[in-house]
């Protein structure tokens, strides 16, 4: 290599240690800005996502109440009368709902199931949040009949259109073809 050229190679490297290493204060600035715009932005998606998982709870719970009513169904003659009896190892009471049926009577909140006080043709069960921030559910089992004679076990899922409570529901003609379910506060599926 030329004496001229290592000369040079040897002064740019001295240079460049002599540079002072580190961010502006502009620089610094931007970053910070940027990072609190993303963190404004996520925060509410996060507690939002987690008031949906707590919801997913409820919505699990009363789903499998109202299979294990189904299944109850099809051993007995009725459906069970509270959800101990169906054996689900459900608890009635968690950190975010409690779970009544319609033979306990209204929740905390009012809500309550109606199946016109018969377990021969269809069962309740209501979840009704303990946090504000919630929505309720409720969900029926009850017996359809149709035309030919020939019964089946139908469930509805309703969520409530306000948080808090949980929805109320009332069936009409259970056992028989014109059964129907629905709620005057919530969609019902």
């Amino acid at each position: 290599m030329k004496t001229e050229l290592k000369a040079k190679l040897i002064q740019h490297l001295l240079s460049k240690k002599n540079d002072t290493k580190g961010f502006t204060l502009i620089e610094l600035l931007v970053v910070i800005i940027i990072i609190g715009i993303l963190a404004a932005i996520a925060l509410p998606a996060f507690l939002n996502q987690a008031n949906r998982a707590r919801q997913s709870e409820a919505v699990t719970y009363v789903g499998s109440i109202n299979r294990g009513q189904q299944a109850y169904r099809l051993e007995e003659p009725q459906f069970a009368e509270s959800v101990p009896d169906l054996g689900l190892g459900i608890k009635v009471s968690t950190t975010f709902y409690e779970y009544q049926d319609d033979e306990t009577g209204a929740g905390t909140d009012g809500s309550t199931v109606d199946l016109g006080g018969t377990f021969g043709s269809g069962a309740g069960i209501y979840a009704s949040p303990t946090d504000t921030v919630l929505l309720g559910y409720a969900g029926a089992t009850y017996t359809l009949q149709d035309a030919g004679g020939n019964a089946t076990t139908t469930a509805v899922l309703c969520t409530s259109e306000e948080t808090g409570e949980a929805p109320t529901i009332t069936a009409t003609s259970l056992g028989d073809q014109a059964a129907e379910v629905d709620s005057a506060e919530g969609d019902c599926d």
